[in-house]
C-alpha cells in the first residue's frame, strides 16, 4: 500500500487506514486486525461506489488482494468483494473474484453457488452458464452438503424450463450420499412417471427392460398392449431408482456418523476443538477404507478446509495420494499449497518434508532452497540445519555436511544453544558416518569451553562416551572417560540441579550394568552427592581443591580463562586418547 500520498479519503480516514495498515504489517496473524483494516477500507468516502475516486478503489483493491492471498479459504469474503467489484466495474471484474476465490478455494459449496447464481443473473446465453455448473459440479457435486449448489442447478434449469435437463440432474444427484438425499428421489420419482422412458435410461436398458416384459407376458400367456407394456417398463425403471436410493440411504447413514459431529464445516482462524479432529481422523480412516478415490479426494479437501493450519492432514493427505501411484504432480500440489500458504512457519516440518520429496524427485536444488527458505525465516532451527547438512551429505559427501555446519556455527544470527547442537552433530557425523571416534572426541573437548551451559551438548557428549566398545582391557579406560565428561558436567557447567540428576542418572546406569569391582563406591559417592540432601550438596560444594582454593564451575570464569580451563582439559584428553602426540585435532567452533 505505500504508493499513495493519501487513500482517497478525508484526512482523517487516510490516517486511520494508515494506522490500520501498520498494525496489519506489524502482524500479519493477527485477523482482528486485518478485519478492521477491510471495513475501513470498504467506508471509504462514505462508502465506494463507481462514482469513488481512483485513490480509495485502489486502495480497497489492494487490501482485499492482501487479504484473501493471507486468508484465500475465507468464501464469505470473496462474496463481498465480488459485489463490490460489480457494483464498481460491472460483471467482468466481479467475475474475474469469483474466479480467483474459486481456484482459491475449489471445494467450496457456498462459493461456486453464488458464482453460479451470479452467472444465472448476468449471462443470457445458457451453454456457458451449463459449462459453469459443471465445472462447479466436479469440484463440489459429491461434497455432503452440496445440496444448496444442486438447488441452484435444478433452479436454472427450471427457469429454461428444460424438465430433460433436470431429469438428468435428479439421476445423477440420487447416487451420492448427501444431506437432504431423499427428496431428490421423491421428485425424481414424481417426474418418472411422466417423461420420455429414453430420458430416464439409455437405450440399451431400455430394450432390455422391454425384452424381460415381454417375456413375462409369454410365460403366462398374456398378451398385452403397447401402454401395459410401457407400464410395466417404468415400474422396473421404479424399481431400479428405489434401489439406488436404497444404497444412497445406506451410504449417506454410514457418513452420518461423522458429518453430525462436524461442528465447523468452513475455515476459521481459531483453534478447532480436540474432538473434532478426533472426528475428521476417524472420519477419513472411514472413507478411505471405503476405496472411492474421488470421494478420499472430496473428504481430505473438506478436511483441508476447516483444518488448514493442521499440519498432519496436509501429512496425511501428502502421503495418501503418494501411495496411490503415478500422482508426483498431485502430491507437489498438496506441498505447494501447505508450505505457501496455511502451515505457519513455526512449524518447518512439512517444508522439509516437501524437500525430501523433491530431492525424491531428483529436483535436489530445489530440495536446497526449500531449506534455504525455511532458515531465511528461522535461523536458529536446528532440524532445518541438520536437515540440510544430511542433504548435503547425501548429495556431495561428508565434507560439504559440515561445511553447513561451520557456515551456520559461525553466522552472527544464530544463537548459542543452537550452536551447541550443531557442534554435536558435526561430532556425530565423524563417529557414525566417517567411523573416526578419536576426530569425533577431538570435537566434543575443544567446544566444551564455549558450549558448557548447554544440556544438549553435554547430553550428547556422554551418550557419546557411553555408546563407545569396551573390553576387559580397555574397560578401565572407558569408565574413566565418562567419569571425567560427568565430573566436568557437575563442576564446569551452570546447568540447574534437576538437570544435573537426569544426565547422572545415565553414568549411574552404565556403573550399575557396565562398571567394575568398585563400581559401587563411585555409584554410591554420586549418588549421594546428587541426590542426597541439601546439605550434602553444600558440604561438597564448600570443599577446597588442594591449593586450598574452592573450585570455580567453568562456566562462571571469564573468557580468557575459559580458554585456558578448556584447554587443560584438552590435553588431559590428549593424553589419553591421541594414538600421536602431535596430532592436530579440527578447530574449534567460534
Amino acid at each position: 500500500m505505500g504508493d499513495f500520498s493519501n487513500f482517497g479519503g478525508s484526512d482523517e480516514e487516510n490516517a486511520e487506514i494508515k494506522r490500520l495498515n501498520s498494525d496489519v504489517e506489524a502482524d500479519t496473524d493477527n485477523f482482528e486486525n486485518w478485519e478492521k483494516l477491510v471495513r475501513a477500507c470498504e467506508g471509504l468516502e462514505g462508502g465506494l461506489n463507481r462514482n469513488s475516486s481512483p485513490q480509495a478503489l485502489a486502495t480497497l483493491r489492494d487490501t482485499y488482494d492482501r487479504f484473501l492471498l493471507k486468508f484465500p479459504l475465507l468464501f464469505g469474503y470473496w462474496k463481498k468483494y465480488a459485489d463490490l467489484e460489480f457494483n464498481i466495474q460491472g460483471p467482468e471484474s466481479a467475475e474475474m473474484v469469483y474466479e480467483r476465490g474459486c481456484a482459491s478455494i475449489t471445494n467450496s459449496v457456498d462459493l461456486w453457488t453464488e458464482y453460479c447464481s451470479f452467472k444465472m443473473e448476468t449471462t443470457h446465453t445458457p451453454q456457458l452458464v451449463r459449462e459453469l455448473f459443471e465445472r462447479a459440479a466436479g469440484y463440489v457435486g459429491l461434497d455432503f452438503l452440496a445440496h444448496p449448489f444442486w438447488d441452484k442447478y435444478l433452479e436454472y434449469e427450471e427457469r429454461q424450463e428444460a424438465q430433460d435437463e433436470i431429469v438428468a440432474i435428479l439421476i445423477r444427484v440420487i447416487h451420492i450420499p448427501m444431506h437432504q438425499y431423499a427428496r431428490y428421489f421423491e421428485r425424481l420419482r414424481q417426474l418418472a412417471h411422466t417423461r420420455p422412458l429414453l430420458e430416464l435410461i439409455d437405450a440399451e436398458t431400455l430394450a432390455r427392460y422391454t425384452a424381460e416384459v415381454e417375456a413375462e407376458s409369454v410365460q403366462y400367456g398374456i398378451q398385452k398392449t403397447e401402454l401395459e407394456l410401457e407400464r410395466d417398463v417404468r415400474a422396473k425403471i421404479d424399481a431400479t431408482f428405489y434401489d439406488v436410493f436404497q444404497h444412497t440411504q445406506a451410504e449417506t447413514t454410514k457418513r452420518w456418523t461423522y458429518e453430525s459431529e462436524i461442528k465447523r464445516p468452513y475455515f476459521h482462524v481459531t483453534e478447532l476443538e480436540h474432538q473434532q479432529l478426533i472426528n475428521w481422523r476417524k472420519y477419513l480412516d472411514f472413507e478411505e477404507s471405503e476405496g472411492s478415490f474421488d470421494r478420499i479426494v472430496v473428504l481430505y479437501e473438506r478436511c483441508l478446509v476447516t483444518c488448514a493450519f493442521y499440519e498432519e492432514f496436509w501429512f496425511r493427505y501428502a502421503r495418501w495420494m503418494s501411495a496411490q501411484g503415478n500422482k508426483e504432480e498431485e502430491v507437489r500440489n498438496i506441498y505447494l499449497r501447505a508450505v505457501c500458504l496455511f502451515v505457519p512457519i513455526s512449524r518447518p516440518g512439512i517444508r522439509l518434508q516437501f524437500a525430501y520429496f523433491e530431492e525424491s524427485c531428483g529436483r535436489v536444488d530445489v530440495a536446497r532452497d526449500i531449506h534455504a527458505a525455511v532458515l531465511g525465516m528461522l535461523p536458529d532451527c536446528v532440524e532445518a540445519i541438520v536437515s540440510w547438512g544430511n542433504l548435503q551429505r547425501r548429495q556431495s559427501g561428508l565434507d560439504a555436511a559440515i561445511e553447513v555446519y561451520k557456515a551456520q556455527i559461525d553466522s552472527p544470527t544464530v544463537d548459542i544453544f543452537t550452536k551447541a547442537a550443531l557442534v554435536t552433530e558435526w561430532a556425530y557425523l565423524l563417529w557414525k558416518v566417517k567411523g573416526s571416534i578419536d576426530e569425533a572426541r577431538t570435537v566434543f573437548v575443544k567446544n566444551v569451553q564455549w558450549y558448557a551451559d548447554s544440556r544438549h551438548f553435554w547430553q550428547k557428549w556422554l551418550e557419546f562416551e557411553l555408546g563407545q566398545p569396551t573390553t576387559a582391557e580397555t574397560e578401565k579406560e572407558h569408565g574413566q572417560r565418562i567419569k571425567t565428561v560427568v565430573d566436568e558436567m557437575r563442576s564446569g557447567s551452570r546447568l540447574s540441579a534437576g538437570i544435573k540428576q537426569e544426565l547422572c542418572q545415565a553414568y549411574l546406569r552404565y556403573l550399575q550394568q557396565g562398571g567394575g569391582k568398585e563400581a559401587m563406591k563411585e555409584f554410591l559417592i554420586v549418588d549421594r552427592e546428587i541426590f542426597g540432601p541439601h546439605s550434602v550438596a553444600v558440604a561438597k560444594a564448600n570443599k577446597k581443591g588442594s591449593n586450598g582454593i574452592a573450585p570455580t564451575p567453568l562456566g562462571e570464569l571469564d573468557e580468557a580463562t575459559r580458554v585456558k580451563a578448556g584447554s587443560r582439559f584438552y590435553s588431559y584428553y590428549q593424553l589419553h586418547t591421541d594414538p600421536d602426540p602431535n596430532a592436530q585435532g579440527s578447530a574449534p567452533f567460534n
